[in-house]
């Protein structure tokens, strides 16, 4: 695979002091006597016993009971199991131990809706609602390892539903906001949920999402849901089913007081659905302590966020996101921002107006929101106060030069780091990530993540630097997902079936001669044309230096002699016009960075790329409705209109 373009990019920041005084892995580091931090990262793999016994310390995560063994693999790799013989409430580290030990004061929860109202809940508020909420559920008859799906938009009282589950140890079901009635029902039934917690609706764009009445459909298919607790997000006048209840007569004031359940470390806490192309979506379990722990230790040893931070990342709920960013932000005492709207609307520095507002130090948000950004021009992001700005993050898929270098640069002032993430729900966190430590190149990562054994593997199974394999892990992890909901079998064949002990993660990456990452699209979306292979997001980057491309995504489209012929759609700044010369400069230019070989046969004029909501862009949907077949699961599409325009361009 073509990569020279972009691994010849050299280093665009490099490491601050105030970055080097920040650190958490720098810390750690001193505390433990280890002077580089590639003898961290050797160590972090070599010694899982002492590697996670030591960070627990480091993040001050607290076990009800000490485990005895951290890492049990009797069951085989793919099913090992972590901390045996403690008990461990995930809830007691997001929650307890901050109120309990004085500090109930600080901001634990930050809420805009897209009408400009904000809430703020503190530790104590918040530790109030999420009391009430677990009384309540618990009269209701909620019991340890029952499923409660949760369809809500991000807000304080979202954010309440997730700890109160937990706090009972049962296990919710994030469910996004977007999602129509058979997608919210398929989840549902397949979690074989007891309770369903929903809103009424809440704001897009300036128009109501009726929330509950997705829900009403949804639960009619769904005979096992016997209670709907319903938050009145707008105070809609709605018909009222007879499993209903009102979120005010649930979460009502009461004198009990609802200890969190001393869970053991294996026992679950969520089911987060994946959307395959086939098949029905895979369910993803995740124990107290595994998903937990794994986001908080990301967050920690690349994020640098500490107590009094205030991070925000661009989620719902029902993406992997939306709980790390509760789950991480709360145990390490940071402050989470939740907002209800679009980045651009009603205008297009509505972002930029979130971080002036809220004095936001860690910023999260996908590639493609970046680039739609971007196209309203630099004044929007330059008449906003970004000072408080330390930490960049973006995740969700590949980045090109262009918007990464904005983001840089127009965002973060060239001061601040972009903590390029790269992983998935089933990993509950990253296999690739930045520190603030190391010179970050566009694009890039610095970094294998802590605690993961990282490798890339050619197709015979041999690790390879300096070209294009399959991106694998060669361990396990507290993070690692426990197999999917009442299908081992399908989790077996989806990671560990290639090789034996290698979860194989399904993206293409390279790492080269400066330790630096590159995820160059998902395995399944290569494109092999006269013998060559090649990423996708290679031949978007360079159809994104024409200056009048703003996105495009790359597919391959059968072709008898080539094997694949290079598809690329591309939607054009406002300021361009649509225009037979303009496709012809568009594929000459991915010809001078690639190759004339790998010169795209056909450009497509769109309006918009098929995306979920956190900005992933959906090839497999932009090929499939290309050639005019069975397009899978689309339950996780934002914009289905454009499909629309796919079989238009087609």
């Amino acid at each position: 695979m073509e990569t020279a373009s972009l691994t010849a990019q050299p280093p665009a920041w490099f490491p601050t002091e105030a970055c080097r005084a920040r650190s958490r892995v720098l810390r750690q580091m001193a505390r433990l006597g280890i002077n580089s931090y590639a003898e961290f990262l050797e160590w972090s793999v070599a010694d899982p016993e002492g590697f996670w016994r030591d960070t627990l310390t480091e993040l001050d995560l607290r076990f009800y009971q000490p485990f005895e063994q951290v890492l049990d693999t009797s069951k085989g790799l793919p099913w090992a199991t972590w901390f045996r013989g403690g008990l461990y409430n995930y809830v007691h580290n997001a929650l307890d131990k901050w109120v309990q030990g004085g500090g109930a004061g600080a901001v634990a929860v930050v809420w805009e809706g897209e009408d400009g109202d904000v809430r703020r809940w503190t530790r104590g508020e918040l530790a109030e609602e999420v009391n009430r909420l677990a009384a309540g559920l618990r009269r209701l008859g909620l019991r340890p390892g029952d499923r409660v799906g949760i369809f809500m938009p991000m807000a304080p009282e979202t954010v309440a539903a997730t700890l109160a589950v937990n706090r009972l140890g049962g296990i919710y079901i994030p469910i996004f906001s977007g999602y129509g009635a058979d997608a919210v029902a398929q989840r549902l039934q397949d979690a074989e949920a007891r309770f369903l917690l929903t809103a009424d609706g809440f704001l897009r764009r300036g128009r109501v999402v009726p929330m509950k009445e997705v829900a009403d459909a949804a639960v009619a298919m769904c005979p096992g849901i016997e209670r709907v607790v319903v938050w009145p997000r707008l105070g809609r006048n709605l018909p009222r089913g007879a499993r209903d209840l009102a979120w005010s007569d649930v979460a009502s004031e009461t004198s009990e007081v609802v200890p969190a359940r001393h869970t053991d470390p294996e026992d679950p806490c969520l089911i987060i659905y994946t959307s395959g192309t086939t098949g029905r979506p895979k369910g993803a379990l995740h124990p107290h302590g595994g998903f937990p722990i794994k986001a908080t230790q990301d967050m920690a040893h690349l994020f640098d966020v500490y107590e009094g931070d205030v991070l925000f990342w661009f989620s719902d709920l029902g993406w992997m996101m939306g709980p790390w960013a509760i789950m991480g932000s709360l145990s390490l005492g940071a402050t989470c921002v939740l907002f209800e709207g679009t980045p651009d609307y009603p205008r297009p520095d509505r972002v930029w107006e979130l971080v002036e507002r809220h004095r936001i130090t860690h910023l999260g948000i996908a590639p493609t929101a970046i680039r739609a950004l971007m196209a309203h021009g630099d004044h929007w992001p330059a008449a906003r106060d970004l000072s408080s700005l330390r930490i960049l993050g973006s995740s969700g898929e590949p980045w090109n030069v262009g918007p990464w270098r904005w983001f840089l640069e127009k965002i973060g002032g060239g001061r601040c780091p972009i903590i390029n993430y790269s992983g998935g729900t089933e990993i509950s966190g990253g296999i690739l990530g930045c520190v603030s430590i190391r010179p970050l190149k566009p694009c890039g990562f610095n970094t294998v993540v802590p605690g993961m054994a990282a490798d890339v593997l050619d197709e015979h199974g041999q690790s390879v630097r300096g070209t294009v394999g399959e991106l694998v892990v060669r361990n396990a992890w507290p993070g690692m997902t426990r197999g999917f909901w009442r299908d081992a079998a399908r989790y077996e064949e989806t990671y560990w079936a290639r090789w034996p002990d290698v979860w194989v993660h399904g993206d293409w990456a390279l790492c080269d001669e400066d330790e630096t990452w590159y995820i160059l699209g998902r395995s399944d979306d290569t494109l092999k044309v006269a013998g060559k292979r090649i990423g996708p997001a290679e031949v978007e980057s360079a159809a994104c230096a024409h200056p009048a491309v703003r996105e495009a995504a790359a597919v391959g489209v059968p072709d008898p002699l080539k094997g694949d012929a290079v598809t690329v759609f591309v939607v054009l700044r406002e300021e361009a016009a649509e225009a037979e010369p303009l496709r012809d400069e568009i594929r000459d230019a991915v010809a001078a960075a690639l190759g004339r070989p790998l010169r795209p046969e056909y450009v497509y004029f769109t309006n918009d790329l098929p995306k979920t909501r956190n900005g992933k862009v959906l090839r497999r949907l932009i090929r499939a409705t290309h050639l005019n077949q069975p397009i899978g699961d689309q339950s996780g599409l934002e914009n289905p209109a454009t499909l629309d325009a796919i079989r238009a361009a087609r």
